[in-house]
């Protein structure tokens, strides 16, 4: 691999309005997909930061849109499986964070019974790339997951397996899987290894268009020292970490544009949850990281969209999206049917996403009337029937753009917030819903949520063989919570 070029100022993007625009609607765009692990809107200077500096990713959101009202879970691996398969936790079955080469082989993210969007954006003609972090397999008993999800090119983070310490390192000597295996790269940085492999794939495939799908292994824990900055504190690492993730967003947009490639390139920059309990300020009041909750610091995520030749400049929206939207969003660009339901080698599938297409290039507003965001904390187990999760029914926060409905796992109304009178969700209103606006807002979120099923959906998977490393871990120790 080749090294990382260290840029010791910030890179200069080209505007979106110094750029030529691409009339040609026959050349499908190129589709960048960056998710930041653990990273919340009061470590992004553009989102209000006091803390830090981040002008790559301000000025990714000055070529394009910055969104305000874009939800995802509370955990990793349900929203990234929300991404990949369009549908809610409660459908899909990942309700609960877990790691499949941590905590048991016969889990996996099984691609015949669940959609998966990079096997329909190949389908669809493009080159598909993902580097960074997955989790939903384990690479030694599906070295060809990857390729069965859709993925030509693939650089990967394992993830920790069970009975292999080297796996867990995913920063400094980082364990990394690719089409030649498993192995350690001493004396390398992990992101850097991702960012290079990207670069290459996007120079090596300038002529076709391109679906790159980067799940950074930034921000999240153990928190380290980075190539370019060091520090002794936690939160010195922490701040470090996201200097570094700004860095790699700006190369990668000096990458797309040395290719000729930035202004047919759609680029989406968010994160999949909040940022662990690190104290921050914004607007100049102190916010303390919520990962694994469900109020807003936690689960309402910085999303960038920038698309030169598409996407208005300099502009932020208040529509309402989630981590369902971006399966039909991709595939109303790539221009294929986006459904609610599709059907995929006989299997029928139901979509919960919307496309925001219309709102990205139209500039207008939300396509839909509520998000949702699932499950706080933890607990999933796995059993005689495989990974199963506890509670039947996980409590969910469902919000229109003012009023925001915790329903807990009793299916009951709990809480009821004004997001526009108390944005810090201390009040809680649940019985002071007097007034026609409150009594309307509460009647259309608690109708939408007693329309969800009574119990939520298990992980679907045609389990995987036992492996020698299973019985390390006992089925109780592999509950895990936040």
């Amino acid at each position: 691999m080749k090294k990382l070029i260290i840029l010791l100022a910030p890179l200069l993007l080209i505007s979106s309005n110094d750029m030529p625009k691409n009339n040609n609607s026959a050349t499908p765009p190129n589709i960048l997909l960056i998710v930041v692990d653990d990273l919340g809107k009061e470590w992004i200077s553009c989102y209000g930061s006091d803390e830090i500096s981040t002008p790559n990713i301000d000025q990714l959101a000055k070529t394009g849109t910055k969104f305000t009202n874009f939800y995802g879970m509370p955990q990793c691996t349900p929203t990234r499986v929300t991404f990949l398969t369009g549908q809610y936790p409660f459908r899909h079955g990942w309700v609960n964070h877990w790691d499949v080469p941590r905590w048991g082989g016969e889990a996996h993210f099984d691609e015949t019974m669940n959609p998966s969007i990079a096997i329909e954006m190949k389908n669809a003609g493009y080159k598909t790339c993902i580097a960074g972090k997955w989790q939903i397999d384990d690479f030694r008993v599906e070295p060809d997951a990857l390729r069965k999800n859709g993925f030509d090119e693939f650089c990967m983070w394992t993830g920790y397996e069970m009975g292999n310490p080297p796996s867990g390192n995913r920063y400094q000597s980082p364990y990394i899987f690719t089409k030649n295996g498993s192995k350690t790269f001493e004396e390398a940085f992990g992101p850097d290894l991702f960012l290079n492999f990207i670069q290459d794939f996007i120079n090596n495939n300038k002529d076709q268009p391109m679906f790159i799908y980067y799940p950074m292994v930034l921000t999240h824990g153990p928190l380290v020292n980075t190539p370019i900055e060091s520090a002794s504190t936690r939160e010195g690492k922490h701040k470090a970490m996201v200097k570094y993730t700004d860095m790699i967003t700006g190369e990668l947009m000096q990458t797309l544009e040395d290719a000729g490639l930035r202004s047919n390139t759609l680029i989406i920059w968010t994160t999949d949850n909040g940022t662990m309990p690190l104290a921050a300020s914004r607007n100049g009041s102190v916010v303390r990281g919520a990962k694994g909750k469900t109020s807003e610091v936690g689960i309402n995520l910085p999303f960038i969209v920038s698309w030169p030749s598409k996407v208005d400049a300099n502009r932020t929206s208040d529509a309402l999206i989630d981590f369902t939207d971006l399966f039909p969003t991709f595939l109303d660009i790539a221009g294929l049917p986006h459904n609610k339901e599709y059907t995929r080698e006989g299997q029928n599938f139901v979509i919960d996403g919307v496309s925001f297409k219309e709102s990205l290039i139209h500039n207008r507003d939300s396509q839909r009337e509520w998000i949702m965001g699932m499950g706080g904390g933890n607990n999933a187990k796995l059993t005689e029937n495989g990974v199963e999760n506890q509670y039947l029914y996980r409590d969910r926060v469902l919000r229109n753009k003012r009023f925001k409905l915790l329903i807990n796992s009793e299916r009951q109304a709990v809480a009821f917030f004004d997001l526009k009178l108390n944005p810090e969700e201390s009040i809680n209103l649940i019985d002071s819903i007097n007034s026609p606006l409150r009594k309307k807002s509460f009647n259309q979120l608690f109708e939408v949520a007693r329309g969800f099923p009574d119990i939520d959906a298990d992980p679907k998977y045609r389990p995987n063989p036992p492996q020698s490393w299973d019985v390390e871990v006992s089925a109780e120790s592999r509950v895990w919570k936040l």
